[in-house]
């Protein structure tokens, strides 16, 4: 089923893919991003303090979020419209052994005189129902 403009709704829910981090989902991150931060890949490190922040372990790249996001708009809006725009902010690490998901909501919705424009809100959540991280969309609906 192919999303449409007229069909959408401020409010209606877009639901993302589940991704169960693991150790080896960070590090596979590591090697598609060329990022070996010791962040991501040595805990005796991360138990460290960092100013006011102590992790305790290592935790997940915050681009990995931006990726699930990406992801959950592309498959949502492919083939009738353009993700064009994403905007995040990383509220909380995730951490091996978290389940985190994806979730938009359709804010508002725009016409130009060249383009039909969709906002959209969005988080991604942790098993705990915690929000990790929170952001913007904007999806590009093209005249027909």
């Amino acid at each position: 089923m192919t999303t449409t403009f007229e069909g959408l709704n401020a409010g209606d829910v877009i639901d993302g893919p589940k991704f169960d981090v693991s150790r080896e989902s960070i590090r596979l991150f590591c090697d598609a991003s060329l990022d070996y931060n010791p962040l991501h890949l040595d805990d005796d490190y991360m138990k460290g303090n960092f100013g006011k922040t102590n992790f305790g372990g290592i935790i997940m790249h915050g681009m990995n979020n931006f990726g699930l996001i990406s992801r959950m708009i592309t498959d949502w809006a492919y083939p009738a419209a353009i993700h064009r725009r994403l905007e995040t902010r990383w509220l909380k690490p995730v951490k091996p052994g978290d389940a985190i998901q994806p979730t938009g909501i359709v804010k508002s919705k725009q016409t130009s005189a060249n383009s039909r424009w969709v906002l959209i809100d969005v988080m991604v959540c942790n098993q705990a129902g915690e929000k990790v991280a929170t952001g913007e969309a904007m999806v590009e609906f093209p005249p027909d």
